[in-house]
């Protein structure tokens, strides 16, 4: 019997997969689009902000010429808060692609208000269109490409980007204006987790895996203002004494991506230097 292939370049190759990833013009997207790019991916990243994504495109491509790996980047207009956007990007991606090998939904939205005064439309219900339905939605529209040539060594890939916030019982934090709180947002991500879940379960017998990365305090566009005048507070709520980096969320999704991750489905990761254990840096 020969001794299996464990070594890096074969274990976590990615080289020559097709991945779209949503919400990949800016924040976590794009770090996780410049690992795939970097890494010899052809990645496709949709928002509804072109512009963002054409500017995010000429960066990524610059750099895949520079590693010399084969990746690429393109854009596609997307708007995902109901159904027919998520059925209108599938249906792109079907004219473009005959398979698909990643989907990372990533697209969400946030909002904060006081508990007495918070919006229903914007609050509530574009927060759980996009954070949670456009999950469900997008991912059911493009089983026919993720389920195409598959095993249960390399299956298609599901990764929701859900949030350390979707199983912590606290709304009002260092991230948004005091006396405010994001209750629809943490909600919207408790029912991220267990959508993944469920599609796990649902899709495993179609050789679908499907596992959620939950970061914890990243910089990007939702958290700049907190980081800004509350970084020693947010500090302190980090075990590891920082705060996410773009290093950190590409590495586990290229992981989920690999051979490496390929047994693993209906997880929920953390990514949040341990503040989801309840534990401040001053106490360990």
């Amino acid at each position: 019997m020969s001794s299996p292939e464990l070594t890096s370049s074969h274990l976590f190759n990615i080289k020559g997969k097709v991945v779209l990833i949503t919400g990949g013009g800016t924040g976590l997207g794009k770090a996780m689009a410049t690992g795939f790019v970097q890494s010899g991916a052809k990645v496709y990243i949709a928002s509804r902000k072109i512009s963002q994504l054409e500017a995010t495109v000429l960066e990524l491509n610059a750099l895949a010429r520079s590693s010399g790996q084969g990746g690429s980047c393109l854009a596609v207009a997307a708007d995902l808060r109901d159904k027919a956007g998520c059925d209108a990007l599938a249906a792109q991606m079907k004219e473009r692609e005959e398979k698909l090998h990643v989907l990372i939904n990533n697209s969400g939205m946030g909002w904060a208000a006081p508990l007495e005064d918070f919006d229903e439309k914007n609050g509530w219900d574009r927060v759980m269109a996009l954070n949670v339905k456009s999950i469900f939605y997008l991912t059911a529209a493009l089983l026919p490409l993720l389920s195409k040539d598959v095993n249960n060594i390399d299956p298609g890939r599901v990764i929701n980007i859900t949030s350390v916030w979707g199983s912590k019982a606290v709304v009002e934090m260092a991230l948004s204006n005091p006396g405010w709180g994001s209750y629809s947002y943490a909600t919207s991500k408790a029912a991220a987790n267990h959508v993944t879940r469920i599609l796990a379960a649902s899709l495993a017998g179609k050789n679908i895996s499907v596992n959620g990365i939950a970061p914890g305090i990243f910089p990007s566009n939702m958290t700049r203002h907190g980081i800004k005048n509350e970084l020693p507070a947010l500090l302190s709520e980090q075990p590891t004494g920082r705060l996410g980096t773009p290093e950190d969320i590409a590495g586990i999704a290229l992981f989920l991506s690999s051979r490496a991750g390929s047994h693993i489905t209906g997880a929920i990761i953390p990514v949040d230097g341990g503040s989801s254990l309840g534990l401040e840096k001053s106490k360990l």
